[in-house]
């Protein structure tokens, strides 16, 4: 097996110098003995295939340099195999990341890369699709189509594009009649948004999103009790405040397995926040230790 590593950058995340940063990581990982090919993909397509590409060599690891859309492309082609993933937290939130306490600070990440220890967490599958943090449909892909279009063609900044972006879709948005079957029960309703997570996610509070666990071997699924456009605006607010409750705002579920079923022949779903179209049914399942992460020594 080859002790190199293999990094792999996204051109579109992180500093505007691609360039100086794959200078700058090379230094790194020379001045602590390890030799580094670095790549810079251009498009997500690209990036899978650089990814595919260096699993065949059995390199050491395989390092992701993005957001969480980027990892989520590079374990795409990792998961089921025996090469780790490394993790260069160059994106706008990095759950996944921060989750797993990686380092946010490039040359930290970069260390833990070298002398981290390797775990295996679950990764979440639709339709055959990987994701590493969360599916969802209905609002918030479309929050995101808005948001990626109003960037192109106003040249707004991400955050305040992400806001206009929420008023619009939230002012105008269509709700979703859908049927879910997990664990034997079926839930019929008309919904604003359909959420599933890998393993358990924190929805109140100050530490909404987040995730204890990695390994936990369940999927998790959140759908909002009431579906009307005040109602989501109470509910984020709840949630934000700490005062949200499962059993009184929150409908939420644990699965190895969980079938959506849509009325829409063709639909937008966000997979690590990266859009994509699918058609229904949605088939998400858990797929148990099926990725290995390098990740800091625990205490």
């Amino acid at each position: 097996m080859s002790s190199q590593l293999v990094v792999l950058i996204n051109a579109g995340a992180g500093p505007d110098d691609k360039e100086q940063l794959a200078h700058q990581l090379r230094e790194i990982f020379r001045s602590r003995g390890v030799e580094a090919r670095i790549a810079l993909a251009r498009t997500g397509e690209e990036l899978v295939e650089m990814a595919r590409d260096a699993v065949r060599e059995q390199p050491r690891a395989i390092v992701a340099g993005g957001g969480d859309g980027t990892l989520g492309a590079v374990a795409s082609a990792l998961v089921g195999t025996d090469v780790a993933l490394g993790v260069l937290p160059l994106g706008t939130l990095n759950h996944f990341a921060k989750d797993l306490h990686i380092p946010l600070e490039i040359e930290e990440a970069a260390t833990n890369v070298i002398g981290g220890e390797t775990i295996r967490v679950d990764v979440g599958e639709v339709n055959g699709r990987i994701f590493l943090n969360n599916s969802s449909l209905g609002l918030y892909p479309r929050v995101v189509r808005s948001r990626e279009d109003q960037r192109e063609r106003l040249g707004r900044g991400k955050w305040p594009a992400f806001v206009w972006a929420a008023f619009t879709v939230l002012r105008r948005h269509a709700f979703l009649l859908v049927r879910l079957t997990a664990n034997a029960q079926e839930i019929v309703r008309r919904t604003s948004f359909v959420f599933v997570g890998n393993n358990e996610y924190e929805m109140a509070g100050m530490n909404i999103g987040r995730r204890e666990r990695l390994d936990g071997g369940k999927l998790s699924l959140y759908l909002p009790h009431h579906s009307g456009r005040v109602a989501m605006l109470v509910l984020a607010i709840r949630g934000l405040l700490g005062l949200l409750r499962k059993t009184r705002h929150l409908d939420v579920l644990f699965s190895e397995a969980i079938l959506v079923e849509p009325r829409q022949t063709r639909l937008h779903v966000a997979n690590d926040g990266e859009v994509i179209v699918m058609e229904p049914p949605l088939h998400y399942k858990l797929r148990p230790g099926a990725l290995r992460v390098i990740v800091p020594h625990s205490p």
